[in-house]
């Protein structure tokens, strides 16, 4: 039996599933009773359990951060898990912050209103009309979307977003090989309001941030509005808190080799030279960056994943038992 399986009565144990998105979905998501599950692979069943045991007693009390790409987001199913997983995570003890992107949505709103975009080195150029219209959707639909979803599947959580309390002030970042591109109003995070989190943190409470940041109190830009990457975001967020586990879900199964075979585990060091010799190459490039980052502020492990798999969040953090490493197959570690 899969670990995922065993997840799935994990979740149908502790959760509450009759309150979900929409009547069919939590209708989809029941899943046969435990005794069931136990009497067709029982050796398989304790094996699993006590792998879960293990991930919880070595993560318990710890600070999780997540990245949930747009991407991710793709269907009203994977929507549900991922916040099935959140109040799940939260009730075996562990403390959880969400950090959300939506490109897409972004996308389709720049379109439907006719503001021009375009990217440079994996950043979104970022006029004020842009900037307008991604804090429109993502401290909006998105952000709220998220936060209801986690209490609808039984867990706490608020939204917020970057310039609430001053939680995430930027200085202008420039782009460009040489820092002379002028990206617009992009934001390179200063300083992280991280006793907001923790207190929400402190008190059961899951933070999902929406990564529209403002000026440095006291600086001349303070009051401008800036957009910044999610990835980035919750990079920096997961290194000021020294978060145990930092997850980039995304719409990409890892890091792979040139044989397109996955790497489920890397070094800072490997990953500098697999760029050099170009087997990390394109957008995957700051995909690896914003996690060795994170290793280097402190993070103990930074996990790039599939965020299309179902229930990716909760297989990734239970199936590493004490090591922490993962499921093995669904995406790269990156550690020191």
């Amino acid at each position: 039996m899969k670990l995922l399986t065993v997840s799935a009565l994990l979740l149908a144990s502790i959760l509450d599933i009759s309150h979900a998105f929409s009547p069919s979905l939590s209708v989809n998501h029941r899943v046969a009773p435990s005794s069931v599950l136990f009497a067709e692979e029982p050796a398989s069943f304790v094996a699993n359990a006590k792998t879960i045991a293990s991930s919880v007693h070595a993560l318990s009390g710890k600070t999780i951060v997540v990245k949930y790409g747009g991407n991710a987001m793709t269907t009203p199913e994977l929507a549900y898990g991922f916040c099935e997983d959140i109040a799940t995570l939260q009730k075996l003890g562990l403390r959880i912050v969400v950090v959300h992107g939506g490109g897409p949505m972004i996308n389709k709103m720049l379109e439907k209103v006719g503001v021009e975009s375009r990217f440079e080195g994996g950043m979104r150029v970022s006029t004020k009309e842009v900037v307008e219209v991604a804090a429109m959707v993502l401290c909006g639909d998105v952000n709220k979307g998220i936060a209801g979803g986690v209490v609808l599947a039984g867990g706490r959580a608020l939204g917020l977003s970057g310039r609430d309390d001053g939680l995430l002030q930027c200085t202008k970042l420039w782009g460009g090989d040489d820092g002379s591109l002028d990206l617009g109003n992009v934001g390179q995070v200063k300083f992280v309001n991280t006793a907001l989190i923790n207190d929400l943190l402190d008190r059961g409470i899951t933070p999902v941030i929406a990564p529209i940041g403002m000026g440095v109190k006291g600086y001349e830009d303070e009051a401008v509005v800036y957009n910044i990457n999610a990835d980035v975001a919750a990079g920096r967020i997961a290194g000021e808190l020294k978060a145990a586990r930092v997850l980039f879900l995304t719409d990409i199964a890892g890091v792979l080799d040139k044989e397109k075979k996955l790497l489920e585990k890397l070094s800072c060091d490997e990953i500098d030279g697999l760029i050099k010799d170009e087997t990390i190459t394109g957008g995957m490039i700051p995909k690896v960056t914003y996690a060795t980052d994170a290793v280097k502020l402190g993070v103990q492990g930074a996990f790039i994943t599939d965020g299309r798999v179902p229930h990716a969040l909760l297989n990734e953090i239970l199936a590493g038992g004490e090591e922490g490493l993962g499921s093995g197959g669904g995406g790269t570690v990156v550690t020191l």
